[in-house]
């Protein structure tokens, strides 16, 4: 299985550094490489074959950076180990390698034969160069505090293949100097880095491996090459499998690509939390292999539809089968980041959501206006009456008993006593009350000029005044709380519309003085 491949990953970094730190000029011992061009229609342009040594110091250089290019990732990511098949096909390749490897029993018929097979096997768009490097180590002895000893422990004797894409270089300007300007740069074919490669044997615990193969990957690693060349089980790369897992993400969202892409975010976010608690543990390692309780873990906390969750579980186990990849395969730390930082803005956007429902339930700017209709209530009459209307007003408790109820111009109000320096809002917009102590544009009233209730009667002389004229404190009737003597007070509400009205009568038949 694929997770016990990865948890069995016996190359370490610290072997492929022992070897790449040999690539230098004075410490590679390469003694040959022998190369093919293809081109893009499948041809063999050039075969070659150099003394390594001999090489022109510019070239020498390349070709090492080449070579070192193959030694360069990380295990168990892009560095894979492969294990032959436990096939006739698998054992006779094997013996084909180790006798390619070796300096006294190589031929050049023998070589011609795994360029033949590489031309069968990879798959490749465009041209290639096909590099094969030979090289023999004298492995040191190391005491155990890593110490160099002069004696040499083991003679190790391997090959590198390094697979190069060849592609027209860039057009540009460049200076012509036989024609003395400026002109079109005459394009060239230029050999990149290497796509994929492989050593053999592996280099394992500081000594060779027969039976197992390094195999470089940079992407994509060509499972036809792995399993037609080297007749090895077909691994993935940490790149693939991440591609992988982003696909299932994708496919369960369906259209819904920016929410999507947002619970992707969150899950490296996870991933990378879950990587981090299992290196805090016994194990100490991160590279472990997930599992479909794993999976659920992962996603459990973020917002999601159940369909979509479901569905990203299924596709996991449907993608990968039962070899769901390493955890540390998956995360990528620059998309995790991003996840963390969604995560913050999307909690302090709930938390300052939830802070504003509280400062207007504090304001007393939550009323029951925007609550659904009630039935319409009868009247005495039979007639349809539409239900009050509750303005709901929330006032310290000191201030509660303040509070008076007044007509004023004919509108049944609320009278808020102000105090000095104080000021008022109403759906938090400020209200325009004056501040030089007087009135305002609306000519708001004291409370001995606001006309007495119904039940209260006028005295007819104050009755004659005009609409239009201030009238005097004691020509208004004292408001309904304040105590009055009882011959003031009309018997019933009826009454004193009848006084009132019969007041204001005679007051316009009285003839005006000259």
């Amino acid at each position: 299985m694929l997770g016990e491949r990865d948890i069995m990953m016996r190359i370490t970094k610290r072997d492929v550094q022992e070897l790449r730190k040999r690539l230098t000029k004075k410490g590679c011992t390469f003694d040959r490489v022998t190369g093919f061009y293809i081109n893009s229609g499948r041809e063999v342009v050039l075969r070659f074959s150099e003394s390594f040594a001999n090489l022109p110091e510019e070239e020498f250089f390349k070709y090492l950076e080449i070579a070192k290019k193959v030694f360069s990732g990380t295990p168990g990511k892009n560095l894979l180990e492969l294990s032959f098949s436990d096939t006739d096909e698998g054992r006779a390749q094997q013996e084909f390698l180790r006798t390619l490897r070796s300096d006294k029993d190589c031929t050049d018929e023998l070589i011609d034969h795994f360029y033949d097979l590489i031309m069968e096997h990879y798959h490749a768009e465009g041209s290639y160069l096909a590099l094969l490097f030979h090289d023999i180590y004298d492995v040191p002895v190391r005491t155990k505090d890593r110490q160099k000893l002069d004696d040499s422990e083991e003679v190790y004797e391997y090959i590198v293949c390094a697979l190069c894409p060849v592609d027209l270089s860039k057009p540009a300007l460049g200076y012509r100097e036989e024609e003395n300007r400026i002109g079109a740069r005459e394009r060239d074919w230029v050999v990149g880095m290497p796509e994929v490669g492989f050593v053999y044997p592996a280099f394992i615990d500081r000594g060779a491996d027969v039976n197992a193969v390094m195999y470089y990957a940079k992407s994509d690693s060509h499972p036809e090459l792995i399993e037609g060349l080297l007749a090895c089980g077909a691994c993935r790369t940490a790149a693939e499998e991440k591609l992988m897992f982003e696909d299932v993400i994708n496919d369960a969202f369906g259209d819904m690509q920016e929410q999507a892409e947002n619970t992707y975010l969150f899950i490296q976010r996870n991933l990378d939390g879950l990587v981090a608690i299992r290196e805090d543990t016994e194990e100490g390692s991160g590279d472990f292999a997930l599992t479909a309780e794993d999976v659920a873990d992962v996603i459990a906390d973020i917002e999601m539809p159940d369909l979509v969750r479901e569905s990203i579980i299924e596709g996991c186990a449907e993608m990968f089968g039962g070899d769901l990849p390493s955890a540390s395969h998956l995360v990528d730390a620059k998309l995790a980041a991003e996840g963390e930082r969604r995560a913050q803005i999307l909690t302090l956007q709930r938390k300052i959501t939830a802070l504003e429902e509280q400062l207007d339930e504090a304001r007393g700017l939550t009323t029951a206006d925007a609550e659904p209709a009630e039935p319409l209530e009868n009247s005495a009459e039979g007639a349809a009456v539409a239900p009050r209307k509750k303005l709901e007003l929330r006032l310290p408790g000191a201030r509660r008993e303040s509070v008076r109820a007044a007509v004023i111009d004919g509108k049944r109000c609320l009278v808020i006593p102000m105090e000095d320096g104080e000021t008022a809002s109403v759906n938090g917009d400020t209200l325009p009350l004056w501040e030089d102590g007087g009135q305002a544009d609306d000519a708001a009233m004291e409370p001995e000029a606001v006309a007495a209730p119904a039940e209260t009667a006028t005295e007819p002389e104050a009755g004659a005044a005009s609409a239009e004229t201030a009238l005097e404190p004691e020509a208004v009737a004292a408001p309904a709380e304040t105590a009055m003597e009882p011959e003031e007070v009309a018997a019933s509400g009826e009454t004193a519309a009848v006084e009132d009205a019969a007041a204001l009568t005679e007051a316009a038949d009285v003839p005006q003085a000259d």
